[in-house]
């Protein structure tokens, strides 16, 4: 008997206590709000675009920091496009990521920093692909004949400029191997390419690791070119002639040798 105050039915007459059958459950379940296109498309729709979104914005559109954030599915399938931002050899430099350039608000909303110590850590080494230029002096070593040429004419081609570079590989020295191209009087030059008609690098001679991105032939043809006119580093006797690679195996021999005799 229930509690005279009380409102509450008997145990018996308790409707939320009657077993109900799984079948029932369902039966009693209202589909047809389920089957209006108006109740799930918009939520499919939202989700797809935030899907895709994520997705493009990872891949396209988030600014890799350096070359050990470079995945290994964008080698030979991604460009990466910024500023370069100096100059440390005849044949590679760094590069500040901008992807999506002015029309992600590089350059007018987003800055490009300038100062050394706002790009530490954020820029990308590259090397360019299929070419040696002339070493400069460093680690105790003299430079080689037309380095500062090589040099100079590379800083004032590309230093504050914006490229493009079509990414191969990560070297041993963590610099992304890479086929440059940049705007010069509205047309697209490759770097690499451009400095083996001056006569201002060799392509590269190693017998492994090279790397040409499917323009070894045109390089070849741009080099002998050059070598056939003198220009630059080809301009002298070619019996006191020394390639980069030559060089570099001469002072590797060098200093062997030195570290041999030490105490």
């Amino acid at each position: 008997m229930p509690w005279p105050f009380s409102s509450r039915p008997a145990k018996g007459d308790d409707p939320d206590r009657r077993p109900v059958s799984w079948s029932n459950n369902l039966n009693g379940t209202d589909w047809q709000h389920f089957k209006d296109p108006r109740n799930w498309v918009p939520t499919v729709l939202v989700t797809t675009t935030v899907i895709v979104s994520l997705q493009l914005y990872r891949s396209y559109l988030r600014r890799i920091p350096g070359a050990i954030h470079i995945q290994p599915a964008f080698f030979r399938e991604r460009t990466i496009f910024g500023k370069v931002t100096s100059v440390g050899d005849g044949d590679n430099f760094h590069l500040f990521h901008t992807p999506g350039g002015r029309l992600t608000g590089w350059g007018w909303l987003r800055k490009v920093p300038e100062k050394k110590t706002e790009l530490r850590n954020k820029t990308i080494p590259i090397r360019l692909a299929g070419i040696d230029a002339p070493e400069c002096a460093h680690f105790g070593r003299p430079a080689q004949p037309f380095s500062t040429d090589a040099l100079a004419w590379l800083s004032s081609y590309i230093l504050g400029r914006r490229v493009r570079a079509k990414i191969y590989k990560r070297d041993q020295y963590d610099r992304i191997v890479a086929t440059v191209f940049v705007r010069r009087f509205l047309l697209r030059r490759d770097v690499g390419l451009e400095m083996l008609k001056m006569g201002l690098a060799t392509t590269y001679e190693a017998k492994t690791g090279a790397e040409f991105g499917g323009l070894e032939a045109k390089y070849k043809a741009a080099e002998a070119e050059a070598k056939t006119k003198k220009r630059g580093i080809w301009g002298g006797k070619p019996q006191f002639f020394e390639s980069p690679r030559d060089y570099k195996k001469r002072m590797s021999a060098l200093e062997g040798t030195q570290n041999k005799v030490e105490p």
